[in-house]
């Protein structure tokens, strides 16, 4: 396990950012930042998923999430805020939200949820482009030419393990939030 955080932890109220990340310390390397300033300089490749409370002095949670998107980071980031939903959140590209006070369980339950979306987005997108050149390759060659291409077999394989992995992870969607948080990821992407 590499020292380079997966999870950044981004609360004004420090002992509750220590807080968090000791509960998630425990699972994954954290790491927390006390402001919005410090959590830019904080973000690297590494993180997976941010959790960002919105109410900062300084850099507000919405525009250290503006700044991350912009940035092109690719990372889950979970608004973790006393600040109830409004309309506003509609153009914001976060993943999910909770409204404080969070649980220790609410909190790991929610990064593996949005850590296996990001997992399952990256599977569902590579297996459309492969099944895209399996059909393309289908339309221009001859059957006899693909049955004796290795590379061609190759992309078969891993069409059908996809397909598996996908399927794989449907069934084992529990909730409708889930398949339709999926979704909504593969939609933002676009």
């Amino acid at each position: 396990m590499s020292d380079d955080p997966e999870v950044l932890v981004v609360d004004d109220e420090s002992r509750l950012a220590d807080l968090f990340a000791a509960w998630i310390g425990a699972e994954r390397p954290v790491e927390a930042a006390y402001n919005g300033e410090e959590a830019l300089e904080k973000m690297s490749q590494s993180v997976e998923v941010v959790l960002l409370d919105r109410r900062m002095p300084g850099l507000s949670g919405d525009e250290v999430l503006q700044a991350i998107r912009e940035e092109g980071y690719d990372c889950r980031v979970v608004m973790v805020t006393a600040v109830d939903p409004d309309f506003d959140i509609i153009e914001m590209g976060f993943d999910d939200y909770l409204v404080k006070p969070v649980s220790k369980d609410e909190l790991l339950e929610m990064i593996g949820t949005v850590s296996a979306r990001a997992d399952y987005e990256s599977d569902i997108q590579e297996y459309y482009a492969l099944v895209s050149k399996k059909a393309l390759l289908e339309s221009e060659k001859a059957d006899r030419d693909l049955a004796d291409n290795e590379e061609y077999q190759d992309l078969c394989e891993r069409v059908d393990e996809l397909r598996s992995q996908v399927d794989e992870t449907v069934s084992g969607m529990s909730s409708h939030d889930d398949f339709v948080g999926a979704f909504q990821d593969l939609g933002s992407e676009h």
